[in-house]
């Protein structure tokens, strides 16, 4: 099977001319070169860098490309902790945090999916997560071994790869490093509660470079985050708050609780024997039919626990003064807790509990259970959430090395780059604690062993300990990437404006990936899932090229193309373009088109694919033929005679999830146009146009998408001969075509300097003019600007997707002598909230800001100071109907206010 993209003039007309750049030094760095120019007529030339999105070293103050670049002296000045800390203040991207899921930190550049963001570690490729195998989790890079992050921020996909469509996120380590560095740092929040966060790093090297033609360094860094319950922060979601925004639990039927709730097939009755008590605290409280519903933030995390650490070392020889050889060793390891509502009596394919009159804990029996009017005595449908097992936790751990053997020189008139890669991937994860037998479960139930509503006997204790699953495996993953690169450079021949320089390369690299799911899963609540055991292999060959053409000393054209072959997708070739034009010393336009082409990853093709459900929905839904209510509205359902209300109203659904074999490639087009000017001495203003477009986009439909109109989607519902909801088809699948388009801004300015010191002001923002998709091919275009969405993020969730219209770094400084100090915002407009609620609680989420201190201090030998605040005026997170916990959970930390410090000693 073929495809092939488009070609480059037909691209190229379709380029939407937009919006500017500007840019200019700050004024003290001008002076200096102006005098520095003045006093050597002959400088040295200016060394030549490779820039991030290109394969050809230029000088890297040129800005043809439009590349964000942090150095890691700013991590510390903006008081960030963590790798995952750098990337979310960057407002090119939507990243996600550690999450419940487990699958640690991912980027996802313009909000289009964590797997269109290409992440590098110095140029090159590193392993994927393994389980969804589909983007990198960047907890796993060294953050002490940084010397900077490089954001590409348009595609790049004829130089790294035809997946690059969202961009490139490069982290760059240290070239050398010779001395010993200790750094450690504290995060403690002013509110109690977990959430305090702790770092240490050592690095140390030997060797000088230049000097003695080597050098060899290494780093261990460390990093530890305690886990925050919802109960720490219990004003975010208080009952009055829930109420206020129309999800207050007890506004709707209760469903797995304790004390259990019941349902009676014989006469319909549904409701809880210590309802008239007001159920029991903490763990339920009254809800409607007379049940008690779960009061899930008793056991809701906030903020999972994690840690990782990371060894990073890298060796370098000078064999020549054109001749370096490095090799590079990463290991890391992450480990991730997360954390559930006590367990159900849920069973596999939906079996349920009962009990029947022989229990003594049957309602009015003889222990003491109180009695319900109505029953005549027949065997009662149980739903039960297990109190006395506390939350259910698991425990997920990641790890991955990476080895990269590099020879880089030059032969004749060639420059080359030769490079081999290894990466290994691992994702394990165990039942730690409150996990047991689901058939066993229901079994003590029915035969009187265990007291679903209340406290147990000494044998029910010991029922539970002896079908416990604790301990046991859930899942073993594994990823393997390997692969090898040379590139080719050379000057050909003198244009007007420099040399034409030609570059050329090859890559092979083979990923697989290796997924099972153990026989422990099975009959275990939550997990619902048989075992399974999943493989897939592919090989990539590539070739591309990329000229660099200086016409003039105004006008540079950059042209590349890449051709791929994939060993089951076939073939493809994808062309860029980009020009670099600057009529004026203060003025400067920039552009590229390029197109792109995104396989679908390993677990999107040769994943798990089981029959009937594998999971539960996200939210809580009616299900629209058993409990017809208003679509996409959950608790407004009524169910239809003999259904349990219990499980089919107000209930997590089961859903089906997993690969599929007939999913089919993404094509893109990516286009950008910019200008850079220098209105005056020290500012610098900068706009640079994006427009993005890829057909047959990949993910999961959105369970927001198919509960608000079942009708359309009532294909995937799947049943059962007696009409019961076996599941909700939720696969991996083509959708239809995705658009996006707006403008990234830069502005900075240096004030004169004064006595007391120098200040200047910077800006960082992204503007969205335009997010839009389709839910299947040639559907209707359906906006996520500035509301909830439709877009799913990838292959790792289904929750519906926000697209803020306007998002900026803004950041002051202040320096004198060995004083610095930095006040940092980061803000983001409202959008519309998900609301999938009564009509009269529909809402707006109010414009986010949180502003970061600073202050730092480097007059003791070897020693650097640095303390701040976070989130400086202790903003709560928007509050929002999306979800169970009443605040933005999402998009802003609830830790709340909270001072870090940070101690560096060099020597």
């Amino acid at each position: 099977m073929h495809y092939r993209t488009r070609s480059t003039p037909y691209r190229l007309s379709r380029t939407a001319i937009a919006l500017a750049v500007l840019a200019l030094a700050a004024q003290a760095a001008a002076q200096q070169a102006d005098a520095a120019s003045a006093a050597t007529p002959a400088a040295a030339p200016m060394q030549k860098v490779e820039v991030t999105g290109s394969t050809i070293k230029r000088v890297a103050s040129e800005m043809a490309l439009p590349v964000t670049t942090v150095k890691a002296d700013e991590f510390a000045n903006a008081a960030l902790t963590t790798v995952a800390d750098v990337v979310t203040s960057m407002p090119v991207a939507s990243t996600n945090v550690p999450s419940a899921a487990g699958a640690g930190t991912n980027m996802n550049m313009r909000g289009i999916g964590i797997n269109r963001t290409l992440v590098l570690l110095n140029g090159r490729r590193m392993v994927n997560e393994p389980l969804s195998n589909g983007f990198v989790n960047v907890d796993m890079i060294p953050m002490s071994a940084l010397n900077r992050v490089e954001v590409l921020r348009d595609g790049a996909s004829s130089t790294y790869g035809t997946d690059a469509i969202g961009g490139v996120v490069n982290f760059i380590t240290k070239r050398s490093y010779k001395g010993l560095n200790v750094t450690g740092q504290a995060v403690v929040p002013q509110a109690s509660g977990g959430g305090r966060e702790h770092r240490l790093s050592i690095l140390g090297g030997i060797g000088d470079l230049e000097a003695d033609g080597w050098n060899i360094y290494a780093t261990v860094d460390t990093h530890k985050r305690s886990a925050l319950d919802a109960s720490d922060r219990p004003e975010l979601s208080s009952p009055e708050r829930l109420a206020e925004l129309g999800i207050a639990p007890r506004a709707a039927t209760g469903n797995y609780a304790q004390p259990a709730n019941v349902f009676s097939p014989s006469t319909g009755i549904t409701g809880n024997p210590y309802y008239a008590s007001g159920c029991t605290a903490p763990y339920s409280t009254p809800a409607l039919r007379n049940t008690c519903i779960q009061n899930a933030n008793y056991y809701v995390l906030a903020l999972p626990a994690n840690a990782q650490t990371t060894f990073f070392t890298k060796g370098s020889l000078k064999l020549s003064e054109d001749h370096l050889v490095t090799a590079e060793l990463l290991y890391a390891k992450e480990h991730i807790t997360t954390q559930r509502a006590p367990s159900t009596t849920v069973g596999f394919n939906g079996a349920v509990a009962q009990i029947t009159p022989s229990s003594p804990y049957y309602p009015g029996g003889s222990a003491g259970v109180p009695a319900m009017a109505g029953l005549n005595g027949s065997t009662l449908n149980v739903s039960w959430s297990v109190a006395e097992l506390g939350p259910a936790i698991a425990r997920d751990q990641q790890q991955a090395t990476r080895l990269v053997l590099a020879d880089e020189g030059r032969v004749g008139k060639w420059d080359y780059r030769l490079g081999f890669i290894y990466g290994a991937g691992e994702r394990d994860s165990w039942f730690r604690q409150g996990y047991v037998n689901g058939l066993k479960l229901q079994a003590g139930v029915r035969n009187g062993i265990l007291n679903p509503f209340g406290t147990q006997s000494a044998a029910g204790l010991a029922y539970l300990k002896e079908i416990s699953a604790d301990g046991g495996q859930i899942r073993h993953t594994t990823n393997l990437y390997t692969g090898i690169d040379l590139t080719v450079t050379r000057e050909l021949m003198q244009l007007g404006g420099g040399a034409l320089t030609l570059a050329a390369g090859a890559e092979f690299h083979h990923d697989a990936n290796k997924d099972r799911a153990l026989d422990g899963v099975i009959d275990v609540p939550y997990q619902n899932r048989l075992p399974s055991y999943a493989s897939g292999s592919r090989n990539i060959s590539a070739l591309f090229i990329e000229t660099d053409l200086p016409v003039t000393k105004e006008l540079d054209f950059n042209i590349a193309a890449r051709a791929d072959s994939y060993s089951d997708f076939g073939n493809t070739v994808n062309p860029k373009a980009s020009f670099r034009y600057q009529p004026a010393r203060n003025l400067m336009l920039r552009g590229s088109a390029s197109t792109g082409f995104r396989a679908p990853t390993l677990f999107d093709r040769y994943g798990y694919r089981l029959p009937g459900a594998t999971a539960l929905t996200t939210s809580r839904w009616d299900d629209p033929v058993l409990c017809p209510g208003t679509p996409g509205l959950a608790g407004t359902g009524k169910p239809v005679a003999g259904a349990n209300p219990l499980i089919v109203c107000n209930a997590q659904l089961p859903v089906q999830q997993g690969s599929n074999p007939d999913v089919l490639p993404e094509k893109s087009r990516s286009l950008t146009f910019g200008v850079v000017l220098e209105p005056m001495r020290n500012m610098m203003l900068s706009l640079d146009y994006y427009n993005i477009h890829f057909r047959n986009s990949i993910g999961q439909l959105p369970q927001n998408a198919i509960f608000t109109n079942p009708a359309k989607y009532a294909d995937l519902f799947v049943r059962n001969a007696n009409g019961s909801l076996a599941y909700v088809k939720n696969t991996v699948m083509n959708l239809g075509d995705l658009r996006t388009s707006g403008v990234d801004v830069g502005f900075s300015y240096g004030f004169p300097r004064q006595p007391v010191g120098d200040f200047k002001i910077a800006m960082d923002g992204t503007y969205v003019h335009q997010f839009e998709n389709q839910n299947e091919k040639d559907g209707a275009w359906i906006s996520n600007l500035g509301r909830f969405g439709s877009v799913g993020s990838g292959n790792v969730s289904a929750s519906p997707t926000y697209t803020f219209r306007w998002k900026h770094s803004l950041r002051l400084s202040w320096a004198k002598g060995d004083w610095f100090s930095q006040l940092t915002q980061n803000f983001n407009t409202g959008y519309h909230d998900l609301n999938n609620v009564a009509p009269e609680y529909f809402r707006d989420i109010k414009p986010y800001s949180v502003w970061n201190l600073t202050a730092s201090y480097k007059g003791f030998k070897h020693i650097n100071l640095t303390a701040g605040v976070s989130n400086l005026f202790d903003t709560e997170p928007p509050v929002t109907n999306s979800n169970s916990t009443a605040y933005a959970n999402n998009i802003a930390s609830p830790i709340g206010r909270a001072f870090n410090a940070r101690v560096s000693y060099e020597f």
